[in-house]
């Protein structure tokens, strides 16, 4: 684990300062909303500063690899294929553009999410179904807390950590029994869900340096995509046996993932209904912006409080995941 997290910080901070002068070079500048008179300010900023992430996890899991790498692989290159496409490749191609069409996006997304799946071992139906819809979920939520300078990185920090304190200290009962009894080689798998989680947290920290007040890159959809996929294959690897075929799901897991995940949840969930209600029934359902961290600033908090808040809230679900899961 220290040879995968050494490798990883290193990587990423030697990476960084020439990523970041590549992004300006490419002139690969990130388009904020007009509804956003707060954002203003961060008009023409560099984007895709994810793939500083991307390059120091993909070397940790370089100096360790493992099988079990494979569906995680697929996962990181699939998506942040999708997110360079969304973020520079359509609007290069077609200005004004703001970025790849849903339907593309979605079925490109689901591709990479099957092959990972089957990568895997998830062979089966219903925990193929599950693990798509996770990737989905949790892909695209992280995407929507990519909106503060430090949001998404100190989130990702946070759920790195929570999810290797789960297999690191496993309990004497529920996700960490669960883990050891139901996974097919449940120590090697222990081990790369620890490596995995350990390179990317440290492989944030290089790019919060650049990403801290006033931001001078942020995450685009190359990095908080793939990075959000990432989450969501360590919490299938806890939610889906992989060696018991007669056990779809650990159902006794899934409630402390949902709390760990809380933040993640409550980004996503608000956007789409707010859509479909306006499309619909021609009104807002909900009397705020979205996703959620915009409701705080449209009630006059400076964008330093909102991302302190996001972060202790998450900071909290983590302790009140891991005690659910440990007593």
């Amino acid at each position: 684990m220290s040879l995968a997290m050494l490798a990883s910080l290193m990587a990423s901070a030697v990476a960084a300062p020439f990523v970041f002068k590549m992004l300006v070079a490419m002139k690969s500048r990130q388009n904020v909303s007009a509804h956003l008179a707060e954002h203003a300010h961060k008009q023409g900023t560099p984007t895709m500063g994810g793939i500083i992430v991307l390059i120091g996890l993909l070397t940790g899991m370089a100096c360790t690899w493992r099988a079990e790498y494979l569906g995680v692989l697929v996962l990181v290159l699939g998506f942040a294929a999708v997110g360079f496409a969304d973020d520079f490749l359509v609007p290069k191609m077609k200005p004004g553009s703001r970025g790849l069409h849903w339907a593309p996006k979605l079925g490109l997304e689901i591709g990479a999410a099957v092959g990972a799946a089957f990568l895997t071992g998830w062979n089966d139906p219903v925990q193929m179904g599950v693990f798509v819809f996770l990737v989905l979920f949790l892909s695209n939520a992280y995407n929507f807390s990519d909106g503060l300078d430090t949001l998404a990185g100190g989130l990702g920090v946070i759920l790195s950590a929570g999810l290797a304190l789960i297999v690191i200290f496993p309990p004497m009962a529920g996700l960490g029994t669960k883990l050891v009894t139901e996974l097919s080689t449940p120590l090697s798998t222990q081990y790369s869900i620890v490596i995995i989680c350990s390179s990317l947290l440290v492989s944030f920290l290089p790019f919060l340096y650049l990403n801290s007040p006033p931001a001078r890159v942020f995450m685009g959809d190359v990095g908080a995509l793939p990075i959000g996929a990432v989450l969501a294959w360590i919490a299938s690897m806890l939610l889906l046996p992989t060696g018991d075929p007669t056990v779809n799901i650990s159902l006794s897991n899934l409630f402390p993932l949902a709390v760990l995940f809380g933040v993640m949840i409550a980004e996503i969930i608000p956007p789409p209904l707010q859509v479909f209600w306006v499309k619909v029934f021609k009104k807002r359902l909900f009397n705020f912006k979205t996703p959620i961290h915009h409701a705080f600033q449209e009630k006059g908090w400076p964008e330093t409080r909102i991302v302190w808040l996001f972060h202790v809230v998450q900071a909290g679900l983590v302790v009140l995941a891991l005690g659910m899961i440990w007593l």
